[in-house]
């Protein structure tokens, strides 16, 4: 027994490595061991012998687990040792600066979009998100049997039973402004009005609340071209490079003519680059004011005219800043944040660019 002891302490004792001081495990006190051997036959031993054998033969085990669990320790200890020597950190170095919070894109974005219209003239104006159905639909010129106003696209508010007041709604786009705006300042005009709005559709590039800007310009002579330079001198502004525009004839109850509104683009390597290529990506709807959204905002319709546009502030914010997914932008965590948001101290230029 003491030969049997002094033979695998000596072994562990001298060990170099993990592995071989697993292989001395498995010899002494594995199923197959020495130690675990003798054990078995204890069976064999009349009671007065195991009375002898048996205390030792635990004692021997428990000695040898012992050692092998300190030799593992000392074999660590002395890794670490060789490591801690072999690397080299300087604790005097300052530490890495920690952004506490960002920037959301979104109100980035608003901030570029609000810069670059100021420069050309554009004031802000805001609105309630929750309307009567007069500012959003009446006014409007969309009649009481267009699709929008159906409850399956509109988010209408709940009514008590005996409440005479109009029907409210979420809005569904900022225009509602733009007839307030009208109402309390009159002609001429020029605002931009960014804000939420609601719509009953979710998927990749809906989500029932999303963020919209839309621009209101009134004066006597005004006319599709001066709408074409506003927009094309915007977007230069924004993507940073020289952009085209095309019109395409359309059809919004609010507009008469209506043209949607394509920027140049090409799709590179799975994505869209702006400003170069033979592609075209719609972006916005747009058109010159109908005289009877003039004449609902107490404006002459026969001695001014206007036009008018509207763009998801969402949509170009990943256009710019290719973010995949519309609906990252309200159900994503804070890792989403901390990549696609902003310093506090990045502070868009007129050109769209951002500077500190």
């Amino acid at each position: 027994m003491d030969d049997l002891r002094d033979k695998y302490i000596d072994l562990i004792a001298n060990a170099g490595d993990e592995a071989s001081l697993e292989d001395l495990r498995v010899q002494a006190v594995g199923k197959k061991g020495e130690i675990s051997l003798k054990m078995r036959e204890l069976g064999k031993m009349t009671p007065e012998e195991r009375q002898i054998m048996g205390p030792k033969l635990n004692a021997l085990k428990d000695e040898i687990n012992t050692a092998l669990s300190a030799k593992k320790e000392a074999l660590a200890d002395a890794a670490l040792n060789e490591r801690l020597k072999a690397e080299w950190l300087d604790v005097t170095l300052p530490a890495r600066d920690a952004r506490v919070g960002t920037i959301h894109p979104v109100s980035q974005v608003i901030e570029e979009v609000t810069t670059i219209f100021a420069d050309m003239g554009f004031s802000v104006a805001e609105g309630p998100q929750i309307d009567t159905d007069f500012y959003n639909f009446d006014a409007l010129n969309i009649p009481g049997h267009h699709p929008a106003r159906a409850e399956m696209d509109t988010f209408y508010m709940h009514r008590a039973e005996g409440d005479n007041r109009p029907p409210h709604v979420l809005r569904t786009h900022t225009s509602p402004v733009q007839i307030r705006s009208m109402e309390e300042h009159g002609a001429p005009l020029r605002i931009i009005c960014p804000g939420r709005v609601y719509r009953a559709d979710y998927d990749q590039t809906h989500t029932p609340m999303f963020h919209q800007v839309e621009g209101l310009a009134i004066d006597k002579n005004i006319s599709m071209a001066n709408l074409k330079w506003v927009l094309e001198e915007f977007f230069s502004a924004y993507f940073g490079t020289t952009v085209k525009t095309r019109f395409r004839a359309s059809h919004f109850p609010f507009t008469e003519p209506s043209a949607e509104v394509d920027i140049q683009c090409q799709w590179k390597d799975g994505s869209v680059v702006v400003g170069e290529g033979d592609d075209w990506l719609e972006v916005l709807g747009s058109g010159m004011v109908h005289p009877k959204v003039l004449a609902a905002g107490g404006i002459d319709p026969d001695e001014w005219q206007g036009f008018a546009f509207g763009m998801g502030i969402d949509r170009i914010a990943m256009l710019k800043y290719g973010i995949p997914d519309l609906r990252a932008f309200f159900d994503s965590d804070l890792r989403w944040l901390r990549h696609y948001g902003f310093a506090s101290l990045d502070v868009p230029t007129i050109r769209g660019g951002l500077s500190r």
